[in-house]
C-alpha cells in the first residue's frame, strides 16, 4: 500500500510539473511573438511610408513635373498677352513686317486731267490676320514690249506704316505720257516687290497703253515711298 500511495504521489508531482511547463511555454511563446511581429509591421509601415518619398523619386518628380507645367501655363498665357503676337508684334513689342503673302495688292490709273504726266496707284491692303508694318519703297518693274523697266525712287521721305487687318496703303507709280504721236512703247504688265520682301507679285497695268520712246539714258519710270500715293492721292 505504501509504494502505491508513493507511486501515486511521484504521478501527482509529475503532472504537476508537466503542466507548468506547458504553462510556461504557452505563456512565453504568446508574451515574445506579438512584440516582433507588432515592431516589424511598424517598421514595414514606416519603412513604406519613407520607400514613397525617397525611394521612389519618380513620384516627387512628377509632382515637380506638375509645377513645371503650372508655370508652362503661366507661359502660355504671357504668350497670349503676346498674342499681340496674334496681333503681330514680337515679345519686345515691335510689330512684324508686312509679307507679300499677307497683301492684297492692287493697282488702279490715278491720273488727274490735266497733269503732265500719268500716275498710277498701287494699294497694298493687309489681309494677313495680324497688325503688320511696311516701310520704305517697293520695288516696282513695268514690262514692256522692249523689255523689263525698273522704276527710280523720287527720293522722297518713307514714313512707317502700321496697318492693322484690313488697312490699306498706298504709293504712286509716275510715267511720262507718250504724246508723240508715235506708237511708243507698249506697257504689258506692272510687277510689285513689296519694301523689304523678295516675292513678287504681277499685275495688270491700269494706266496709259504705251510709254514715249526715249534716248535710252535713265528711267522715265519713277516710284514714290509707301504711304504717299501720288498725283491725286
Amino acid at each position: 500500500m505504501r509504494v502505491h500511495k508513493l507511486t501515486v504521489a511521484a504521478l501527482a508531482v509529475a503532472a504537476g510539473l508537466s503542466l507548468t511547463a506547458c504553462q510556461n511555454g504557452d505563456g512565453g511563446t504568446g508574451s515574445s511573438s506579438p512584440s516582433p511581429v507588432s515592431t516589424a509591421s511598424s517598421a514595414s509601415t514606416s519603412g513604406g511610408g519613407s520607400g514613397s518619398d525617397s525611394s521612389n523619386p519618380g513620384s516627387s518628380d512628377q509632382g515637380g513635373g506638375k509645377e513645371s507645367a503650372g508655370k508652362n501655363s503661366g507661359g502660355t498665357s504671357s504668350g497670349g498677352k503676346g498674342t499681340t503676337a496674334g496681333t503681330g508684334s514680337d515679345k519686345s513689342g515691335a510689330v512684324g513686317k508686312c509679307r507679300t503673302d499677307e497683301l492684297e495688292i492692287t493697282a488702279k490709273d490715278n491720273t488727274i486731267d490735266g497733269d503732265p504726266d500719268g500716275t498710277v496707284a498701287v494699294r497694298l491692303k493687309n489681309r494677313g490676320g495680324r497688325d503688320c508694318a511696311i516701310f520704305g519703297y517697293a520695288g516696282v518693274d513695268l514690262k514692256t514690249s522692249a523689255g523689263s523697266l525698273s522704276a527710280k525712287r523720287t527720293g522722297e521721305q518713307a514714313n512707317h506704316v502700321v496697318l492693322k487687318d484690313g488697312e490699306s496703303t498706298a504709293f504712286g507709280v509716275n510715267y511720262p505720257i507718250n504724246k508723240s504721236g508715235g506708237s511708243g512703247v507698249r506697257i504689258t504688265g506692272l510687277l510689285v516687290t513689296p519694301p523689304n520682301e523678295t516675292k513678287t507679285v504681277t499685275l495688270t497695268w491700269p494706266g496709259a497703253a504705251t510709254l514715249p520712246v526715249t534716248d535710252g539714258t535713265g528711267s522715265p519710270v519713277k516710284v514714290g515711298p509707301v504711304g504717299n500715293a501720288g498725283q491725286g492721292g
